[in-house]
């Protein structure tokens, strides 16, 4: 098993040191990732709470709308059914331009809030683009948030199978999955046995994933990542489009890895550290909105440092 814990090495971080030392400083705002949350954090699954799972999409749309993106919905069918993902790009976006995507889904299993699944997601999803709607260089972002994700990656699969069919030329995609739990108990980060020598024990990490495809976005990201004060940042590259370690697999990520794509996942690794995964115990005062911030900062810098 060809596994590479801890991807990116001093000398590469090194290369990127310079190009990142140029980039303006950005902060995200820990209030309006907040206001996300409380707003976004209630049960939303497709079918037992549709009227939930509605609101929250128009609450999505109209707050990227009011960043200036030009937003729709692209609608999909499951289970007989119309759902939808939302795509927001800047109005004066080349849509045949090679695209780079930053992806978090917004729907939750049945009987929980998902604060941490994945509102916490959705939340450094829209900070980021309001932070991004102000820097006029970048471009060719597109910010989708993806529907039906809790029943098998169906909302990103479907638009996965529309980027093949429009040919359309992607430099790469973030899906923001579990972004916002830490815990400072010892041994509250649990692994597979196999990562267990090259990781910490402890909970505080954010985790970056990518397959062999995603080497180069993997080194960036992380050299963007670290670049953002008290953000402890981990990487992963995995072989074999992430199959040799299923848990990998299981975000908005896996239909990009599947179709060849370069993508990562952007995690605070799920229910390997966060006991209230799935259940009714994942809620907004078990977060760490400090964490979560960083990690939004890591999201933004990421971008820039594609567009320097």
């Amino acid at each position: 098993m060809l596994i590479y814990p801890n991807f990116l090495e001093k000398s590469t971080y090194t290369f990127y040191d310079g190009l990142m030392s140029n980039m303006p400083i950005v902060e995200a705002d820990t209030s309006l990732l907040k206001k996300h949350l409380e707003n976004i954090s209630q049960p939303r699954d497709l079918f037992e709470n549709p009227e939930g799972l509605a609101a929250i999409e128009t609450y999505i749309r109209e707050e990227l709308i009011s960043c200036g993106y030009d937003t729709r919905p692209i609608p999909f069918e499951f289970q007989g059914r119309t759902f939808h993902n939302l795509l927001a790009r800047t109005r004066t976006a080349d849509p045949k331009s090679a695209r780079f995507i930053i992806g978090a889904h917004f729907d939750a299993v049945p009987s929980t809030p998902g604060a941490d699944d994945n509102a916490s997601g959705v939340a450094g999803l829209l900070e980021a683009a309001r932070l991004l709607a102000t820097f006029d260089e970048v471009a060719g972002i597109d910010f989708i948030a993806f529907n039906a994700e809790e029943y098998g990656m169906v909302g990103s699969s479907h638009y996965v199978r529309q980027l093949q069919e429009n040919k359309t030329s992607l430099r790469g995609m973030l899906s923001l999955e579990m972004i916002g739990y830490t815990s400072r108990e010892p041994n509250s980060q649990k692994l597979p046995i196999f990562l267990k020598p090259f990781y910490p024990s402890t909970g505080t990490f954010i985790a970056l994933v990518g397959d062999n495809r995603a080497s180069a976005l993997l080194k960036q990201t992380k050299a963007a990542f670290k670049t953002v004060e008290g953000l402890h940042v981990e990487a992963l590259k995995v072989p074999a489009k992430g199959r040799l370690i299923p848990e990998c697999r299981l975000s908005d990520h896996s239909p990009f890895w599947d179709a060849g794509y370069p993508a990562l996942l952007v995690t605070d690794t799920s229910f390997f550290r966060n006991p209230h995964y799935h259940g009714p115990g994942d809620r907004i005062d078990t977060l760490d909105l400090d964490f979560l911030t960083r990690v939004t900062e890591g999201v933004v810098r990421t971008v820039l440092s594609l567009s320097a």
